[in-house]
C-alpha cells in the first residue's frame, strides 16, 4: 500500500514556496554538505532565505547521492531468486536523496542561532547483489518517501560564506522491494513471490531507507 501522506505535504510545502517566494524571499543561497544519511555522501541544496512577511523562515530544497550497505546478499538471492549458494557475494548500493525542509530559528545558545529544520523527503535506492563465479546479479530498487527533522546552526568564515553544522533524523515509509522478476508490496500484494517469502523476508534483507539518523557538514554561499 503506498503512502501518499509524505506526498501532500510535499505538494503542499511546494505550493506555499511558489505563491510567496517570488516577491519575498530577502536572499539566495546555495550549499554544499556532506556526510550520512542512508549512507555516506553528499547533496547540494538552494535556499530561499526569509519568504515569509510574519515570521523568518526559509525553504530549502536540496539533492544528494550517499552510498551505503545493500543488507545480506544470501538472503537477498533466497527471497529474490533461488536457494543457490554458489558464487562469492559482493553486495553495493546508493540512493538519491531529494528534500525539501522549512527552516526557522529556535533559540540562541551564546553567540549562534539554532535552527530547526524539516520537511518530506523521498529517495530514490537501489541495492546491487553480484555473485562472482555464480552468474547472477541483480539490482532491488524502492523510491520511499518520508519525513525528517533536525537541528544546525552557521559560523560566519567569509562575507558571504558560513560553516555548517546539521544533525537531523529521517523516518521513511513502507515501500514496494523490487527485484529481478519479483516484487514485495507492505500490503503484501506480491508479485511472482519466491516459496514463503513475503515482505518482511525482503526488508529483512536489504538495507533500504528506514529511520536514518543525519549529520553533516558543509558550506553555504550567499548569491
Amino acid at each position: 500500500m503506498r503512502r501518499p501522506g509524505y506526498r501532500i505535504a510535499a505538494i503542499f510545502c511546494l505550493l506555499i514556496l511558489l505563491t510567496t517566494t517570488p516577491v519575498l524571499a530577502e536572499g539566495l543561497l546555495a550549499g554544499i554538505d556532506l556526510g550520512r544519511s542512508v549512507g555516506l555522501g553528499g547533496r547540494l541544496a538552494g535556499t530561499f532565505e526569509n519568504f515569509t512577511r510574519d515570521l523568518p523562515l526559509s525553504a530549502r530544497f536540496s539533492v544528494g547521492y550517499h552510498a551505503g550497505d545493500a543488507g545480506d546478499p544470501l538472503a537477498a538471492r533466497r527471497v529474490f531468486i533461488n536457494n543457490n549458494t554458489n558464487g562469492t557475494p559482493e553486495e553495493s548500493a546508493h540512493s538519491w536523496q531529494f528534500r525539501f525542509d522549512l527552516v526557522l530559528p529556535l533559540t540562541e545558545i551564546g553567540p549562534q542561532t539554532v535552527f530547526l529544520f524539516g520537511g518530506p523527503r523521498h529517495a530514490r535506492y537501489t541495492a546491487n547483489y553480484n555473485y562472482v563465479g555464480g552468474n547472477e546479479n541483480f539490482d532491488v530498487k524502492t523510491n520511499p518517501w518520508g519525513f525528517g527533522v533536525g537541528l544546525e546552526s552557521f559560523f560566519a568564515v567569509g562575507a558571504r560564506s558560513d560553516f555548517v553544522l546539521r544533525l537531523g533524523l529521517d523516518r521513511y515509509a513502507a515501500s514496494e522491494l523490487s527485484g529481478h522478476d519479483t516484487r514485495y508490496a507492505p500490503d503484501g500484494i506480491d508479485v511472482n513471490p519466491r516459496e514463503d517469502y513475503d515482505y518482511d523476508s525482503a526488508d529483512d534483507a536489504v538495507d533500504q531507507p528506514k529511520l536514518e539518523w543525519l549529520a553533516a557538514v558543509g558550506l553555504r554561499f550567499r548569491l
